[in-house]
């Protein structure tokens, strides 16, 4: 079914109104097309989970899940950003607890993550920055908006929002997912790199079409961050029919596993994505950032056999994305 979307308003100067109400309206991209046969297959046996949930409930039980499950989604961010996190990304996946991975398509280290596919969820981490000083890339388009005076991608969202044309964002970022297609992947969602597309009106109208366009799920954040952002991200997706996690949440603090303890014993009903950026442990690293030792520990606790134990015993149960990209086209043919 066809959604009109209400669109985040900007003021002359690219201001949202401090009420955040948007009253304009636009349609935006909306190609859906017939489903392939595998994608009906799909669809088919996702019927059965959820033709009997309401279309006012929760994400849990929509998905077909009873209201107070505690579902946990792990995404291992930067798959294609360096050799270490190629690396600990697929032993996360295959070996250990993760359920899912972010592809960063313009990263110099993506062709290497195609090789060491093996059909895991993957969705793409739709990127428009590199924080990086002596470690660079750009554009797959080659576009001159979405690139600092010091070459590639701007080091900073803000950097970004400056002088970023919405249409060469947009091409951009359906050239990543398409790049990813033709590589082999069935992305199972979308992200975005450092927020970027999120918290800036006019991106997020180009992160909810091509959400649209490709029908995958979105990461929107915690209530915390969505607040900030100055209009009703979450409800907008929500009117469009894209569906997110209630919660995105990462750890932090030098006790990885203490950190992990504290988000099974406090996790909410719903949904719930952790994401997390795995690395093993190389001079590659240690040069590129000075938070090597987290994400060395962050690859540490999701290949621990015992980690697996403590999700069991919290009464949290591990899903994917691609859960989610099932539910959002089943709900999309109504």
């Amino acid at each position: 079914m066809r959604r009109r979307r209400r669109r985040a308003r900007t003021d002359a100067n690219g201001l949202t109104p401090t009420d955040a109400t948007p009253t304009d309206y636009g349609t935006g991209a909306r190609r859906f097309g017939a489903p392939a046969d595998n994608e009906r297959a799909i669809q088919n046996r996702a019927a059965y989970h959820f033709a009997m949930a309401s279309a006012g409930s929760g994400l849990g039980e929509r998905l077909g899940y009873g209201d107070e499950a505690r579902l946990l989604i792990i995404t291992c961010d930067n798959l294609g950003a360096y050799h270490s996190a190629n690396v600990a990304a697929y032993e996360s996946l295959r070996s250990g607890v993760a359920t899912t991975a972010s592809l960063m398509v313009p990263a110099p280290w993506s062709r290497e993550a195609v090789r060491g596919y093996r059909g895991a969820d993957v969705g793409v981490h739709l990127t428009l920055n590199c924080e990086f000083s002596c470690y660079r890339w750009s554009s797959i388009t080659r576009s001159p908006t979405l690139h600092s005076g010091e070459g590639g991608f701007p080091r900073s969202a803000e950097d970004l929002w400056e002088h970023a044309d919405a249409d060469e964002v947009r091409r951009e970022c359906r050239a990543q997912i398409e790049r990813a297609i033709v590589w082999g992947f069935d992305p199972t969602h979308l992200t975005s790199h450092l927020g970027a597309m999120v918290f800036r009106p006019e991106l997020f109208d180009v992160y909810l079409d091509l959400a649209l366009e490709f029908r995958l799920p979105v990461r929107l954040g915690n209530p915390a961050t969505e607040d900030g952002a100055g209009f009703p991200l979450r409800q907008l997706a929500t009117d469009e029919g894209v569906i997110a996690p209630d919660n995105s949440v990462r750890l932090s603090g030098d006790d990885r596993q203490a950190g992990l303890e504290t988000l099974l014993a406090n996790l909410p009903a719903g949904v719930t994505e952790l994401s997390v950026q795995p690395a093993i442990d190389t001079p590659e690293l240690q040069a590129l950032t000075p938070d090597a030792a987290d994400r060395v520990a962050e690859h540490g606790l999701l290949t621990d056999s015992a980690v697996a134990g403590l999700i069991h015993q919290a009464g949290a149960q591990l899903i994917s994305w691609s859960a989610l990209r099932d539910l959002q086209r089943f709900e999309a043919r109504d």
